[in-house]
């Protein structure tokens, strides 16, 4: 999440584009009910060029894109965001290391990772300080899935940084002499090595000269510099430490599992080494480890990462068939006074959304109850709602309930802005639901599918694009290495980028699946359920049911981390001290596809345990904190039934309903 806090609770406090980086991503059917990535669908047969057109154009937000070379899409909600906008050079952190670019160069750094008791903090301390010799002016040149170029306008130098690659090269376009004030460095053999505080460092690369402190790269020659990973021998770290030149990822999915290859490419082919965090579960012989706030990290031989996911299936409603007569009878009750008390539909992006994506719900109610009258009233009211928004024309002659193109950084925009949406903050909590939404109502009407689809595969195309073009960046949230999506649009923050609601990243990516499948689109689709995967690992394994065995948590005092940034993780939320609030915002909105909270049933009891300690279940967030508690079991779900028909009013969310309340606990999760 980002600066504020917009959600279910109340605010209180182009092939070009990739110059060199090349990506193998979009997905095509393949035998035996797999699918698999293959190149140059996109969105399919759709034509973005004329879904564009068919919007209103206007100029955007300056997002102040000052180190962005011409040519380049503003790649906001990326880990290296806070490279490129904003006056203040301020660190990124393409793990296991920190960066940040200088006035006279560069610094990189090794995180000490510590932990307190609602913090695990590794942040930017430089070791590696690094002059130019004449005063750089750095622009981000390239970028892809994993890797990001920098380069020096005035000497032509350039930087590559990649995620979970252990070596940073300089490239030298002219002969160039390096300054490393403080640090002295030893020749070994043909690497170099320095110790700076607790860290060694290793220098290697070709025609370089190194004296003391100073490192002259010649014209066409680079520098590698890295930090040797606890346990790892410098020498053979050194005879894989090659110039990283970008990255690809391939994926496949199945009904039940999601397999992930990124390829670190590497000038020549040459191998290399990458580090993996926790979640990738790692394979090969260890080369060392390093410490992250994600955990520990392993080096592993190899241009390969590749990983398994398990596979969340997507569902547009709660299953119904095993209700009793009783309470099918009692939520038709329930249903009744819902619908007689809808509120009247907010003109914001996010608001709006979720209030769609909660009359939808209630509509899917209706019509497994066979309660014709609301079923009918939800749908018209869905539907006018939703056919405003879905005019591609209306921001033409309407300022609210719908969307334009934001052709200053090339992406879709509602024109009723809350939580800095036209900064980019937070597009795919919002867009997923209205993606949600619409991929429930249309599964069952092609006609509205067919009618919605021109501004539906807009908001699909800004957040998820499967391929970069001149309209969209591939990918905008979504970070492949992470295994999750990052909200905020241009990271002004010393501490990277951040993503609160996982949940909602996660909601995301389940609509899209359902949008992309009620609109007949199998190869989005099937990207959509591949993102849904990931990003529900990455929830569990950084959110929600991390490993409190490895060392990084020797100190904090929590059960989950809310927010996670890419130099910490913090138990707090943007807008409430609350732990309900800590624990509500990782479960919102308890959709029928949110399968990665469950799994764990001691740890679901405990982080509800945690989360209801100071005011129990009927407060602000209670009725989410029922539905995460119901999925530990039967008695467990049977109980917190019991409970939600004691809640009072105030404890159910605007974006929930007590009849979804109770139909999600009297059903549970969909098989």
């Amino acid at each position: 999440m980002t600066l504020s806090r917009r959600s279910l609770f109340t605010l209180t406090a182009a092939a070009g584009l990739l110059a060199g980086c090349t990506t193998d991503t979009t997905p095509t059917s393949a035998p035996g009910g797999t699918t698999t990535s293959g190149g140059g669908a996109g969105l399919g047969s759709i034509d973005i060029a004329e879904l564009v057109a068919a919007v209103p154009h206007q100029a955007g937000r300056d997002l102040a894109a000052v180190r962005l070379a011409d040519g380049l899409i503003p790649p906001t909600n990326r880990w290296f965001s806070g490279l490129v906008f904003g006056a203040e050079l301020l660190p990124v952190f393409p793990l296991p290391y920190s960066f940040r670019l200088s006035e006279n160069g560069f610094e990189l750094g090794l995180p000490t990772v510590t932990a307190a008791e609602k913090t695990i903090m590794g942040g930017h301390t430089p070791q590696l300080p690094v002059a130019l010799p004449a005063t750089p002016s750095w622009q981000v040149s390239a970028y892809d899935v994993a890797t990001v170029t920098i380069t020096d306008a005035a000497s032509g130098g350039s930087l590559v940084l990649g995620q979970g690659s252990p070596f940073v090269t300089f490239a030298a376009a002219s002969d160039t002499t390096l300054a490393l004030d403080g640090v002295t460095w030893a020749a070994e053999g043909d690497h170099w090595t320095a110790t700076v505080g607790e860290a060694d460092w290793v220098l290697t690369g070709a025609d370089i000269s190194v004296t003391g402190s100073t490192v002259a790269v010649k014209a066409s020659g680079h520098a590698t510099f890295f930090a040797l990973p606890d346990g790892g021998n410098a020498a053979d770290l050194a005879a894989l430490a090659v110039p990283l030149t970008g990255a690809t990822v391939a994926f496949s999915v199945t009904d039940a599992e999601a397999s992930t290859t990124l390829t670190y490419v590497t000038a020549g082919d040459a191998g290399t080494a990458h580090a993996a965090l926790p979640h990738h579960a790692a394979s090969g012989t260890a080369l060392g480890t390093y410490a992250s706030v994600l955990g520990t990290m392993t080096v592993v031989a190899g241009n390969e990462l590749s990983w398994t996911s398990p596979v969340y299936s997507a569902h547009a409603s709660v299953d119904l068939s095993r209700l009793s007569d009783d309470e099918r009878a009692e939520l038709k009750t329930q249903l009744a006074t819902d619908v007689a008390n809808d509120p009247a539909y907010p003109a914001d992006t996010y608001f709006g959304g979720k209030a769609l994506y909660r009359d939808a719900q209630l509509w899917s109610i209706a019509t497994g109850l066979g309660a014709d009258a609301e079923t009918t009233t939800l749908r018209d009211r869905i539907v006018a709602a939703m056919d405003d928004w879905m005019d591609p024309t209306r921001c033409s002659t309407e300022h609210a309930f719908c969307f334009y193109y934001d052709e200053t950084n090339h992406g879709i925009v509602g024109n009723t802005v809350t939580f800095d949406a036209d900064l980019y903050n937070d597009h795919h909590f919002h867009y997923g639901y209205y993606l949600y939404a619409a991929g429930v109502l249309a599964a069952e009407d092609s006609a509205l599918a067919e009618k919605w689809a021109p501004v539906m595969n807009l908001l699909a195309a800004d957040i998820a694009s499967p391929e970069a073009s001149e309209y969209f960046p591939q990918w905008r949230n979504f970070d492949v290495y992470s295994s999750h999506a990052w909200a905020s649009g241009t990271s002004p923050f010393a501490d990277g980028n951040n993503q609160e609601s996982a949940s909602e990243a996660v909601n995301a990516w389940a609509g899209l699946t359902l949008w992309a499948r009620a609109a007949g689109n199998a190869d989005l689709a099937a990207q959509a359920s591949w993102m849904h995967a990931l990003e529900g690992q990455a929830a569990r394994a950084y959110w929600t049911d991390f490993d409190r065995t490895d060392p990084v948590y020797a100190g904090f005092g929590h059960q989950i981390t809310s927010l996670v940034w890419g130099g910490k993780r913090d138990y707090s939320t943007w807008f409430s001290a609350e732990p309900a609030a800590m624990m509500a915002i990782l479960v919102i909105p308890a959709s029928p596809s949110s399968g990665h909270l469950a799994g764990d049933p001691e740890r679901i009891r405990a982080n509800v345990a945690e989360a209801t300690a100071t005011a129990g279940f009927d407060q602000t967030y209670g009725d989410y904190l029922l539905m995460y508690a119901a999925l530990a079991g039967d008695t467990d779900r049977a109980t917190a039934l019991a409970t939600a028909r004691t809640l009072s009013d105030a404890a159910i969310d605007d974006g929930d309903s007590r009849t979804y309340l109770l139909a999600f606990l009297m059903a549970g999760l969909p098989a």
